[in-house]
C-alpha cells in the first residue's frame, strides 16, 4: 500500500511539473499576423475541404481557428500555428492547399513555411 501512495504522490509532482503552454509572445504573435497578411495580401486562393476560397476569406477563416487555439492555450510559436491551424481541416484532416498565379498549387504547410522564412530573413 505504501509503494502505491508513494508511486501516487510521485506522479502527482510529475504532472505538476510538467510546463504548461504558454501564450504566444509577442515576436510569435507579430509573426503569426505576418503570416495572416500575406495570405491575404498574396491574391493567391485557399482550398479546404475541396472548395476554393479568396485570400481573404482565407484569412477570416485562420483567424477564428488561431482564436480557438489562443482561448485553450494550443499555439506558442508560429510554428504550431502552422501545424494546429494553417495545414489541414481540424474536420476532416485533408490539407489544405494554396494556388497562386503561375505557380504549382502545393500544401498550404509548405507555403506559410516559406512564407515564414521570408519573415524571419534580415532585413537587406
Amino acid at each position: 500500500m505504501k509503494l502505491i501512495r508513494n508511486f501516487m504522490v510521485a506522479a502527482s509532482l510529475a504532472v505538476v511539473m510538467l510546463p504548461a503552454d504558454a501564450a504566444p509572445s509577442a515576436a510569435t504573435q507579430r509573426e503569426i499576423n505576418g503570416l495572416m497578411q500575406a495570405l491575404e495580401n498574396s491574391g493567391c486562393r485557399f482550398q479546404r475541404n475541396g472548395s476554393w476560397y479568396d485570400a481573404v476569406a482565407a484569412r477570416g477563416h485562420l483567424q477564428r481557428k488561431y482564436d480557438y487555439l489562443l482561448k485553450r492555450d494550443l499555439v506558442d510559436s508560429s510554428e504550431q500555428f502552422i501545424e494546429r491551424a494553417a495545414s489541414r481541416s481540424s474536420m476532416s484532416g485533408k490539407a489544405y492547399k494554396v494556388s497562386c498565379n503561375g505557380v504549382p498549387e502545393q500544401d498550404a504547410s509548405a507555403w506559410f513555411l516559406q512564407q515564414l522564412r521570408r519573415l524571419r530573413a534580415p532585413a537587406g
